[in-house]
């Protein structure tokens, strides 16, 4: 039987090992978009089969979920591993330093163990259930700001959004209340630094599992609190998060994005 330790440094070993793919491939980009494109698409890839490789071999019997199609039962074990290579697809190709890969687990549908790791700085950042949460075995804590005009919070929006769509109206919903409102690409990185205290609070409603998974762990063990924008319990089957430091500030996020329909 294998210990939630070992979970977290193979996963760690996996997101180092996937960082550098990212790094090796980003050197090869040329100005073509569709040929950097394509080559995004073999990082991503690349990245996943690296991660692949190195925990199905300790984990046989585990499944898997990652973003390039990799699909596999967790059948009996109850395990299941769900990978991002590469979070932040659109800062990679134009070299913005905010990306990361994001790897998590979760054990009979409840995430055990997340480890998101940023290749520019060389930042990890890890939790496991009960175990707290670190960023490069620093131990982290969210923000204790508790109200939205005081709050620097984030958010994502699908991409080709209208101007008058839904997501738009919260952003400047958001935008008239809180100290500072920022769209920056990586959601697993926005989640970890809501667990690292850089940001105070976090939301989107277009998200897939990879991309939530590792993150949403990471703030809870950090001391935050993540949930549905409507305040219900997170299911990372749904496309809807929100994230904060889990002081107050999470139910007036809560009801402000939650009155923009």
């Amino acid at each position: 039987m294998s210990s939630i330790q070992e979970f977290v440094e193979i996963a760690t070993q996996a997101a180092r090992v996937a960082g550098k793919v990212l790094e090796d491939w980003a050197g090869q980009f040329t100005v073509s978009e569709k040929g950097r494109s394509d080559l995004v698409t073999e990082a991503d890839v690349a990245a996943q089969q690296a991660i692949y490789d190195i925990i199905h071999p300790q984990f046989p019997a585990h499944g898997f979920l990652g973003e390039e199609g990799l699909l596999k039962s967790s059948g009996e074990s109850g395990y299941r591993w769900v990978i991002d290579p590469l979070d932040g697809t659109s800062n990679y190709v134009h070299r913005f330093p905010y990306y990361a890969v994001s790897i998590g687990l979760e054990f009979q549908h409840e995430m055990i163990v997340g480890v998101v790791f940023d290749p520019t700085r060389d930042e990890l950042f890890a939790a496991s259930r009960g175990q707290g949460a670190t960023l490069n075995g620093q131990s982290l804590q969210t923000t204790r700001f508790s109200r939205l005009d005081q709050a620097l919070v984030l958010a994502s929006f699908p991409y080709g959004v209208a101007p008058d769509s839904v997501p738009i109206r919260r952003f400047l919903a958001a935008l008239g209340c809180a100290q500072a409102v920022h769209r920056s690409g990586s959601s697993a990185l926005n989640l970890a630094y809501v667990a690292a205290g850089r940001m105070d609070g976090y939301w989107s409603t277009s998200l897939k599992p990879w991309d939530m998974a590792a993150g949403s762990l990471i703030v809870t063990e950090a001391g935050g609190r993540v949930t549905q924008l409507s305040g219900r319990p997170l299911d990372i089957e749904v496309p809807d998060v929100l994230a904060s430091n889990g002081t107050p500030l999470h139910d007036e996020m809560a009801e402000l994005l939650s009155s923009v329909v």
